[in-house]
């Protein structure tokens, strides 16, 4: 099995080091930076960011390490939205999509994320976003009691020495990024939308639903999975933004059951190309514009 993981805004592709589902970690696996986080800068692309330069950028890592085979897609949050403007451009390099934590538009019904708000603000937005995303990932504590806000029952044994060790690498990734170039791709993703284009996602979809999810409604999220055509719909109880982390055995197992007997035969045949050199978990795997 071939399959790409997307991780959610500010975080990185270490992520999926510690929360990856086991089923990826039997097959071929790249993670993916989110535009703008370490290591894809945004040097090369001087004016406004644009839907189809990010999918192409996608599209050609694809290409490059699984030789333009179709992959499974594993988004989680903004990753999610990514999976899904990718399923609507290049299908052919998708098989299936598995979302967690998702959103269809950067602007959610009756609700706008923070980040967003902040950088609509005029002439200050893009300086306080700075400073305050700065401020955040300064130190271990301060990242650690904001991730928190992600996760419906703080008292869950979710953090272990394995976790704790990955989101201080997550940590490592941000403070290499630019907050700038997050900026840019937050500011880009508040003005777009996929909602209307959601029925012309033709792959199987799982949509896993945080019931307790304080970042993205879970009404958005059931509102997307009614939009497309083709999906499986999960609403886990007394879950917040982080189902990988807080409900990991219930995941994998909703996860491997989709992949293995949901509808695969459905994906687009692989296309005659050299075989893939991308054997093995490869959490940093970069692209660039």
């Amino acid at each position: 099995m071939k399959t790409v993981l997307i991780h959610g805004m500010v975080m990185a592709p270490s992520f999926w080091a510690a929360f990856a589902p086991s089923i990826v970690r039997e097959g071929s696996a790249a993670a993916y930076p989110l535009p703008g986080h370490s290591p894809w800068r945004l040097d090369d692309h001087s004016g406004d960011l644009d839907a189809l330069d990010i999918v192409n950028a996608y599209a050609g890592a694809i290409e490059r390490d699984f030789g333009g085979e179709p992959v499974t897609l594993i988004g989680h949050s903004t990753g999610g939205f990514v999976s899904l403007l990718l399923a609507r451009h290049r299908p052919d390099l998708v098989n299936t999509v598995v979302l967690m934590g998702a959103f269809a538009c950067g602007r959610f019904e009756g609700q706008e994320r923070l980040a967003s708000r902040i950088l609509r603000l005029p002439l200050l937005g893009r300086i306080l976003f700075v400073r305050l995303f700065t401020r955040w990932i300064a130190t271990r504590e301060s990242f650690r009691w904001g991730s928190l806000d992600c996760v419906f029952d703080k008292s869950a044994e979710w953090e272990n020495d394995e976790t704790i060790a990955a989101m201080e690498r997550v940590r490592e990734h941000l403070l290499n990024s630019r907050a700038d170039d997050i900026a840019r791709f937050v500011s880009w993703m508040s003005q777009t939308s996929l909602i209307d284009e959601l029925a012309l996602i033709e792959v199987p979809v799982l949509n896993i639903i945080g019931a307790r999810d304080a970042i993205v409604p879970p009404a958005h999220q059931i509102h997307l999975s009614g939009r497309l055509p083709r999906v499986q719909t999960v609403i886990l109880d007394r879950v917040g933004h982080l189902p990988m982390a807080e409900a990991r055995d219930a995941v994998d197992r909703l996860i491997s059951t989709f992949l293995f007997f949901g509808p695969l035969a459905a994906g687009h045949p692989p296309r005659q190309r050299k075989p893939a050199k991308a054997e093995g978990f490869r959490p940093a795997a970069s692209l660039r514009f």
